[in-house]
């Protein structure tokens, strides 16, 4: 009960903060504090807001087409990478031998920004669905990598021996020793990876398409509308909050023991 009231109490305070600084943006603007084509006000942003729920940007793509756009492509990537990401990431934290040879390989690709990459996709895939679902899966993918990687290998050795006196078979040691202890990790990675995919998300959409946020921020920026602009950056900024709660609830509910732990430390 106690910790739903400090929730509630902390969501509270942070809408409140949320609403002072929009009061504080649209008096400074009227008072001609901020140029309105370089930071328009609120109500300027609510209006290119109905403005893209009725009418589109560009004319006929309204705001609905463009989140759902970009929804389904991060999706997609998304659940490649975590599809590629997680067994690969099983073996080679199992494994001392791949975890040396894949090392230099894993840290080369994580050091690569995805989007230097974009030329490329595009020589290689074209501009169609499948170079931006590739770009965001191969930003995804490296992130979880390295969390499932790290997950299975810094599983505590303590319980392996304990069970392995025990004569546990090898596949229960895996299914319940590191596979639990390594959840929390790979649900750490999918979080890190997910950021990563909204981000990766603008550059793929700026190719080849109008529909999708990425697309709308940069007709937007062509057109000098930064109002739109901003509305664009809201919605993804929207989106991932979303996400990252979900993903929160997710692990609450698959991992309760985790939470219980992770209360006693604090």
């Amino acid at each position: 009960m106690r910790d739903d009231l400090s929730r509630h109490a902390a969501v509270l305070q942070g809408a409140g903060f949320i609403l002072a600084l929009l009061v504080a943006w649209e008096i400074t603007s009227a008072l001609g504090w901020l140029r309105p084509h370089s930071f328009p006000p609120p109500s300027r942003i609510a209006q290119g807001a109905w403005e893209l729920a009725v009418r589109g940007f560009p004319e006929g793509v309204r705001v609905w087409t463009h989140a759902l756009a970009t929804l389904r492509r991060i999706f997609s990537g998304f659940v490649l990478a975590m599809v590629l990401a997680i067994p690969s990431g099983i073996l080679i934290g199992a494994s001392q031998t791949l975890d040396r040879l894949t090392h230099p390989v894993i840290t080369f690709a994580r050091s690569v920004a995805t989007l230097s990459l974009l030329p490329l996709v595009i020589v290689w895939f074209g501009t169609g669905e499948l170079s931006k679902t590739l770009l965001i899966a191969y930003g995804c993918f490296w992130v979880m990598l390295s969390n499932v990687i790290a997950g299975v290998k810094y599983v505590d050795p303590t319980l392996i021996r304990a069970a392995r006196t025990m004569d546990t078979p090898g596949s229960e040691i895996f299914t319940r020793i590191v596979l639990p202890a390594a959840l929390p990790r790979i649900f750490a990675g999918a979080r890190t990876a997910l950021g990563v995919g909204f981000m990766v998300i603008v550059g793929a959409e700026m190719i080849g398409t109008i529909e999708g946020l990425g697309a709308l921020i940069m007709e937007a920026r062509t057109f000098y509308r930064t109002d739109v602009t901003i509305v664009g950056m809201m919605l993804l900024g929207v989106m991932g909050v979303v996400f990252a709660i979900g993903m929160e609830a997710l692990e609450r509910r698959l991992l309760p023991w985790h939470r219980g732990l992770s209360e006693v430390r604090r």
